[in-house]
């Protein structure tokens, strides 16, 4: 069941943070999912490093942690993507 809550969360993580990052990315949704994932994980490490322990109820300092986390990842993840993607099309237009 972990797994795939972290999947989930990851899904949402990554939808919200393509929805805010200006401009079109071109990450495949399960590239995208992935990125959330890894945002969420990061923001877990950056949310205890800064003293953010575990509440009751909804930890929204913890959830602005994933979500800054994420969108950080999904960005340079997607130029990343691009960028491999681009070399990718170079190549096979030469052959």
């Amino acid at each position: 069941m972990g797994w795939l809550w972290a999947i989930i969360v990851g899904f949402v993580l990554g939808l919200i943070a393509k929805a805010i990052i200006p401009g079109k990315q071109h990450s495949p949704l399960w590239l995208t999912t992935i990125f959330g994932m890894l945002g969420a994980i990061v923001g877990n490490a950056v949310a205890r490093a800064a003293g953010v322990a575990s509440t009751s109820g909804i930890d929204w300092t913890r959830h602005a942690f994933q979500l800054i986390a994420a969108i950080i990842i999904v960005a340079v993840g997607d130029m990343l993507y691009m960028a491999t993607l681009g070399k990718h099309k170079q190549q096979r237009g030469r052959v």
